[in-house]
């Protein structure tokens, strides 16, 4: 049976008290209107991996969980007898990879504007850092591919917008570490704002907390991070 997008990034094990504590909560903050989609963030940041001969191989993606759901988490992996937070966080990063393969990572990359495929994660890793849950993963390309010549799109997106997935910003402006490339080849680096149709955005926000948008909803909403090589 397919997860919604909001379980896979849940830890099975705990995702059923986690979000009757966050449902609480939330009820008791926010208005009612606030109550609509996206019902938490992720702040990320990408870093393009290329060889010396300007091939990429993929995206080494940083990925910070809000501040509420990063609590809800920390608190609740601490309760677990016998278990330190270093090992439920072990536990976690694995169980969250595990889910996302099954939806592509919330990644999608094209290469002149042509999908390309995507490998299998197997190196990550999730940890606390300044009060935040973070996972970190290198996403490879099914196949490397040469950008000199070429331009690099990405878009990193819960289908169902139940989370909202930006790049790391301050001041409404983009992080020096937001995207970057090192090494070959020379390209130009820009981070594209989403700009949805209002009659999305509505759609969104009248989507109560239990409920799923429909498949492709957050692709309205995505940032688009654009590598130019040509």
């Amino acid at each position: 049976m397919k997860q919604s997008s909001h379980q896979v990034i849940e830890s099975s094990r705990f995702a059923a008290k986690r979000w009757a504590l966050a449902a609480g909560v939330i009820s008791l903050m926010l208005s009612p209107l606030a109550a609509a989609h996206p019902h938490g963030w992720i702040d990320f940041s990408i870093r393009v991996m290329t060889n010396d001969e300007g091939v990429v191989r993929g995206l080494h993606q940083t990925w910070r969980m809000d501040p509420f759901y990063s609590l809800v988490v920390f608190e609740e992996l601490t309760q677990v007898d016998g278990v330190s937070l270093d090992e439920g966080l072990d536990q976690l990063g694995l169980e969250i990879r595990n889910n996302l393969a099954s939806q592509h990572y919330f990644t999608e990359i094209r290469r002149d504007g042509e999908p390309l495929a995507l490998g299998e994660v197997s190196e990550y890793t999730a940890m606390e850092k300044g009060g935040r849950l973070i996972f970190t993963f290198i996403l490879p390309l099914e196949t490397p591919q040469p950008l000199a010549g070429h331009s690099l799109d990405y878009q990193i997106f819960d289908p169902t917008y139940y989370i909202e997935m930006v790049h790391e910003a301050e001041n409404n402006q983009p992080t020096d570490n937001a995207l970057v490339l090192h090494g070959e080849p020379a390209c130009t680096l820009s981070i594209l704002g989403a700009d949805p149709d209002p009659e999305l955005v509505m759609q969104a926000a009248l989507l109560d907390v239990d409920e799923d948008g429909e498949p492709g909803l957050g692709r309205h909403f995505a940032e688009t991070g654009h590598i130019d090589c040509r």
